[in-house]
């Protein structure tokens, strides 16, 4: 077994190579320092969130450390230190890129840590085998367990090497697709947007569907066993999978008719809120109280679905009041009008108007209709403001509010 440490000439080698190294690291970090200036420090794979932790840096370090590693035997020195720096920052260039881009891609599912956590484990158990040199030890020990399956024999290296492969090229599908969707979600509104996810999701397919083929590819699996698999999937597909399946082709209906776009404001099933994603399984509809429901989309394609911003985000809303019948209503009318019209969100198209909608038994009751166009803003706080323009002004011009008034009349004897 040959080590892959060689013992230093003299301390001055030594030094020569850190000296080395540290220029590396320098440059690595003022070329990620430089390339970050100007960015808003958004979290992305290249730069992370502080500029450290993203891919760009090991990718340099390992560059800069590769050019001085090759670099030496023209100066006359054997390496040693760099001999052991390479496989360290290859094994964090690996762990940093799966973590950046299932953090980017996955955000929010629950199997991304256990992986970034075995990811962290076997990338640096194999740099200590390597630079200990017992990784063609370890590895022809993995080599040696076999089994057969079929007509094909495995072992425990050909399956790492296949997971590796897998997951390697899964990890390139979808940092790609959350490139190409965050392109072409920027700066995009309204039925511009849902289009845009529409692509974005066939894309994303598309390339998860053709990394798995080339994973399993390179993992020396026979695709002509997916015909069988195929099949096997649909019968799945025909049983257990039937409401899985439903709402994924639902997604992409609700995308393509633009029935229902990211931003309206809808009510399903009692819940109402304003749509914030169209995934392709389910829809996330936000209440303005901050709360969240996920709608499984063939909910939204079977059931009757309120859409306030389907045609026209304009919504009316009606303030009913009660006057006595003493008042003199061509003066209060236009005023009530002009009250709810300098509400700073009702709008000017439609004018607020006011009618005589009933005779109460205690005064008339007007109401008060006026319009507004911003329903994902609350109508609440609009609401509260236009009845206090209204009691200011009745308050202001003197017209009592009727309240109910009983009469008591004395027991006879």
């Amino acid at each position: 077994m040959t080590a892959f440490w060689t013992a230093p000439q003299d301390w001055r080698a030594i030094a020569s190579e850190a000296l080395l190294l540290a220029l590396a690291l320098a440059l690595a970090y003022g070329l990620v320092a430089l390339l970050r200036r100007g960015r808003d420090g958004s979290d992305s794979v290249w730069f992370g969130r502080w500029g450290l932790d993203g891919v760009l840096f090991p990718v340099l370090a390992l560059g800069f450390s590769w050019v001085a590693y090759r670099s030496l035997p023209l100066l006359g020195l054997a390496p040693a230190l760099l001999r052991l720096t390479l496989p360290v920052l290859l094994s964090l260039l690996v762990i940093r890129l799966v973590v950046r881009v299932l953090h980017l891609a996955l955000p929010r599912a629950a199997w991304v840590g256990p992986v970034e956590r075995w990811v962290s484990w076997l990338a640096w158990g194999g740099s200590v085998l390597w630079i200990s040199g017992l990784w063609p030890l370890a590895w022809a020990e993995l080599d040696g367990i076999q089994w057969k399956l079929g007509a094909t024999k495995l072992s425990l290296a050909s399956l790492l090497e296949a997971g590796f492969s897998v997951l390697l090229v899964m990890v390139i599908a979808l940092w790609l697709s959350a490139a190409i969707e965050s392109r072409l979600l920027r700066a995009a509104t309204g039925e511009d947007l849902s289009a845009r996810k529409i692509v974005a999701n066939l894309v994303k397919a598309l390339l998860l569907f053709v990394g798995l083929v080339l994973a399993l590819s390179s993992a020396g699996i026979d695709l002509t066993a997916l015909g069988v698999l195929g099949g096997a999937l649909g019968v799945g597909l025909g049983f257990g999978l039937q409401k899985l399946a439903a709402n994924y082709v639902s997604g992409f209906v609700i995308l393509a008719e633009r029935s229902l776009r990211i931003g309206d404001m809808v009510k399903v099933d009692g819940f109402e809120g304003r749509i914030s994603d169209i995934k392709t399984r389910y829809t996330v509809v936000r209440a303005l109280n901050g709360r969240e429901s996920i709608v499984p989309n063939e909910l939204l394609i079977t059931q009757r679905v309120e859409n306030s911003s389907l045609a026209d985000p304009k919504v009316a809303q009606t303030c009913v009041v009660s006057v006595g019948y003493d008042t003199d209503l061509e003066r209060l009318l236009p005023l009530l009008a002009q009250a709810a019209a300098g509400v700073e969100r009702v709008i000017a198209d439609p004018l607020p108007a006011v009618q005589l909608s009933n005779f109460g038994p205690d005064g008339l009751e007007l109401s008060l209709v006026y319009w507004i166009s911003d329903p994902e803003n609350g109508s609440g706080n609009v609401r509260s403001s236009v009845n206090l323009a209204v009691l200011a002004l009745l308050r202001r011009e003197g017209v009592t509010i009727p309240y109910p008034q009983r009469v008591v009349h004395p027991a006879k004897a």
